[in-house]
């Protein structure tokens, strides 16, 4: 990267972050992986604890901490759900059964299978402990003293090292019986998935847990009554989870501050497609899309911007022109029509052909869709058909009525929510690229086949 480029990126943060180290087009801030130069090898717990790694818990554990405290300052933070539904974590913490006698389970999500999402296995491959010591706060905040990280089956690497960095743990008295020489007890577990994009959805993934088909449950109930093992279960996301200790050091008023009411914090976001620089980016919520553009080094090739995906495949596409002109927060992104998701932020530029573009999604959706829910199971292999037909010169303009009928009919006619991800391309690409589709009918080919 540039030294103009840092120089701005430094100007940009306002002096809150220090966004000039950089390593393989990742921009890294202090609290999620604290300015490392050489990430690669520093995360182990000796490392770890340099960093001030298990301060949070000492914290709440030297000076018997409520849970009635930790809770106010997650509540205070303004921290959301990182793993795309954006919802308060404070608040579904306190879901949880207080007087519940039996068994309650901790899991942490980090089956990230989404197209262009790769932040959770980033954070889990280079600073573990962060996870971990967010994990045992939350489940000291709970009353909970068993706790499972589910991690995507296709990053078996991360896996091996997050149960290293779990033994590391255990070994230093972090985990396991009387966690330093207190009264909790808490068990962390490491669970290697099976790379099905499906186990994402929390239900599904607990039906993984237990040995079963990764299927979603129908809801109510939902895991917090009847979870894993019909126990009362809290399902985080791993950047959800990574917040954890930075909010109990530095309280949850200056999380807030660091990003926009409603909206705390920072968040990562995966930026991948035509970018000079594509990597994980940890900005304050609230930033503009055109300075995350500009962090991630501008438009490769010196492009035009056509289209961005905000939060994942799963989100309706935005043109240039709207996107230019959103802040990247949960409230901006849904204003401009779409959702902040889970911060997968594919960027596409003019000679990308919208077409050949929402047929690899709805490729995936037909793929990754488990079968259980006929609109689902039927209704992905149509969309993929008809844009298959369209983009290989068969179509008709029936064909795109059919398009938006069958998107419409899955939307919200499924158990989980894969339904719903698979129609809002569908729906959105069409509202905004009707012409390249009409296009690709009426001649047979590609209005952009200069580019081809």
């Amino acid at each position: 990267m540039s030294d103009s480029i840092k120089n701005q990126a430094e100007f940009i943060s306002d002096n809150q972050f220090d966004y000039s180290t950089c390593f393989h087009g990742r921009h890294i801030s202090p609290q999620i992986f604290l300015n490392l130069k050489n990430t690669e090898n520093n995360w182990r717990l000796k490392d770890y604890i340099k960093r001030g790694g298990y301060s949070a818990l000492e914290k709440i554990i030297a000076t018997s901490m409520s849970p009635k405290e930790i809770f106010l300052e997650i509540n205070s933070s303004g921290l959301r759900g990182r793993g795309g539904a954006g919802f308060p974590t404070g608040l579904k913490w306190s879901f949880m059964p207080k007087n519940f006698d039996g068994q309650k389970y901790l899991i942490c999500n980090s089956d990230e299978g989404e197209p262009g999402t790769f932040k959770d296995r980033d954070i889990l491959r280079f600073n573990p402990h962060l996870v971990i010591e967010g994990m045992i706060i939350a489940a000291y905040a709970m009353g909970i003293d068993v706790g499972y990280n589910y991690i995507h089956g296709e990053i078996f690497e991360v896996y091996k090292r997050f149960e290293e960095a779990l033994e590391e743990a255990r070994s230093a008295g972090f985990l396991g019986n009387r966690i330093l020489n207190s009264n909790f007890d808490f068990q962390l577990y490491a669970f290697h998935g099976y790379g099905a994009y499906i186990c994402g959805e929390e239900t599904a993934l607990i039906e993984s847990l237990e040995g079963k088909r990764g299927y979603p449950r129908i809801k109510p109930p939902f895991p917090v009554v009847s979870g894993l093992y019909g126990k009362p279960t809290m399902i985080n996301n791993t950047e959800t989870f990574a917040a954890i200790p930075w909010i109990i050091k530095n309280g949850g008023k200056a999380y807030l501050e660091i990003g926009k009411p409603n909206n705390g914090g920072t968040k990562i976001f995966s930026v991948s497609g035509d970018v000079v620089y594509p990597g994980n980016y940890e900005i304050p919520l609230g930033t503009s899309f055109s300075t995350l553009l500009f962090l991630a080094g501008g438009m490769r090739g010196n492009n035009k911007l056509k289209a961005v995906i905000p939060g994942g495949s799963s989100t309706p596409v935005l043109p240039a022109k709207i996107m230019m002109n959103t802040m990247m927060d949960y409230d901006s992104i849904a204003k401009s029509g779409s959702m902040l998701g889970s911060g997968a932020v594919i960027v596409m530029d003019e000679t990308r052909c919208m077409v050949k573009s929402l047929l690899q999604l709805s490729y995936f959706y037909y793929e990754e869709s488990c079968g259980q829910c006929t609109p689902c199971r039927e209704g992905t292999g149509w969309l993929y058909r008809i844009l298959y037909r369209i983009d290989n010169g068969q179509g008709s303009f029936k064909d795109l009525e059919t398009l938006y009928s069958v998107a419409k009919n899955i939307e919200g006619r499924t158990i989980c929510a894969l339904g719903d991800a698979a129609a809002a391309p569908v729906k959105s690409f069409l509202k905004h690229y009707y012409a390249e589709f009409a296009y690709h009918i009426q001649h047979k080919s590609c209005m952009l086949s200069k580019y081809l």
